[in-house]
């Protein structure tokens, strides 16, 4: 059987003039670092100063018409009623079990249209699951190839975009759309790293022209162009879940600590019952944050053991910190196993000490 090629960002070639080494990343062909940088380098320039992502990959659709709120509000998990139009919301599209079909922010523009950003690899699924469910009146419109994402992230985010010609003062989790030459720009105050930062969602036809003029003005506050790995490390130094490691179809909300983005007291939305069931009997493993004592770098699907070397987890997300400059994971527990509790990670055949923290790592400065 012949594989499916990777698809590919509107910005492609310029990665590969920047050196980029590219790498599949949910079924699209995407930087995961730049030469003369990497991921270390491309971490501390976005904690330190600002960094710029192309996040093409992530997915966009539009669901419209009469009531559309409405309709989101009664299927996705967070209660999108508690926000107005031009504000963004994390929520979560989960199975009839309660298990996690994709994470992903919904953008309130009006009451008859919301944007949805899912997961690239869980695009097509959402989309496929709200257009099925959708009544008459009701569209739902996959755009994935339509829009180029690129995220400007770090303390001088705000300096980028005013470089540009963009504005910078709406809050934390809203948005605005811009015309920047005659161009229109919905820029967002969200990303995914837990610094100031901006998500700037353009048509692909713009893409060219506003990533170059966003280089040369990230350039400009001493900032560097980062690829995917550098933002798999700043989002697991701010313990963000990842879908198909801290959240997926076997992983619920409950288990995952994302119950504050679910409106439990919604009359319905999809899972809610089991979800209902899961928080009310307290079983199964949580996450938890696990910081290294010992040398050594956990990986996802490490094992994880107490002081009397009984398995009690698995790691779904390691890496090394570095702004911590030691080992940092996430992992699912037994929920017996307490915060400040001692443990061990095996690595390789090898235990490696750690201690279990509750997630943020560092501190967090989105606002």
């Amino acid at each position: 059987m012949t594989a499916t090629p990777a698809k590919s960002s509107p910005l492609h070639d310029q990665h590969v003039a920047l050196g980029a080494k590219m790498a599949d990343f949910g079924g699209w062909s995407m930087p995961i670092e730049y030469s003369g940088a990497g991921v270390v380098a491309e971490h501390a320039a976005v904690r330190e100063r600002v960094g710029i992502f192309d996040v093409s990959h992530l997915g966009k659709a539009l669901v419209s018409g009469l009531g559309a709120v409405d309709f989101i509000n009664g299927t996705l998990t967070n209660d999108i009623h508690r926000i107005e139009a031009g504000s963004a919301q994390y929520t979560m599209c989960c199975a009839d079990d309660g298990g996690v079909i994709d994470d992903l922010i919904a953008y309130r523009v009006s009451n008859d249209e919301v944007f949805l950003m899912p997961n690239a690899a869980n695009t097509s699924g959402v989309v496929a699951a709200l257009h099925d469910a959708a009544p008459a009146g009701i569209t739902v419109t996959g755009q994935h190839d339509d829009y180029v994402v690129i995220a400007v992230q770090g303390p001088r985010s705000e300096a980028v975009l005013a470089r540009v010609g963009l504005p910078t003062s709406h809050g934390y989790m809203t948005f605005v759309d811009a015309d920047l030459d005659g161009a229109t720009v919905r820029v967002c105050r969200t990303g995914y790293t837990g610094e100031r930062g901006y998500e700037l969602v353009a048509r692909s036809s713009h893409a060219q022209a506003l990533w170059r003029s966003l280089v040369d003005a990230v350039t400009a506050q001493d900032g560097l162009v980062c690829g995917l790995g550098a933002r798999d490390t700043l989002r697991t130094e701010m313990g963000y879940a990842l879908h198909g490691h801290e959240l997926s179809p076997d992983i619920s909300p409950v288990m995952a600590r994302t119950g504050w983005a679910v409106g439990w007291d919604k009359p319905q939305f999809w899972g809610k019952e089991a979800l209902l069931v899961q928080r009310r009997e307290k079983t199964g493993p949580i996450l938890a944050g696990l910081l290294t004592t010992g040398r050594g770098i956990p990986r996802p699907e490490c094992t994880v053991k107490d002081a009397e070397g009984l398995l009690v987890g698995v790691v779904t997300s390691g890496t090394f910190s570095p702004t911590l400059k030691q080992g940092i994971a996430l992992a699912l527990l037994d929920r017996s196993v307490q915060v400040g509790s001692e443990v061990s990670v095996e690595v390789r055949g090898r235990l490696i000490a750690a201690q279990v923290v509750r997630p943020p790592f560092v501190a967090l400065k989105t606002r």
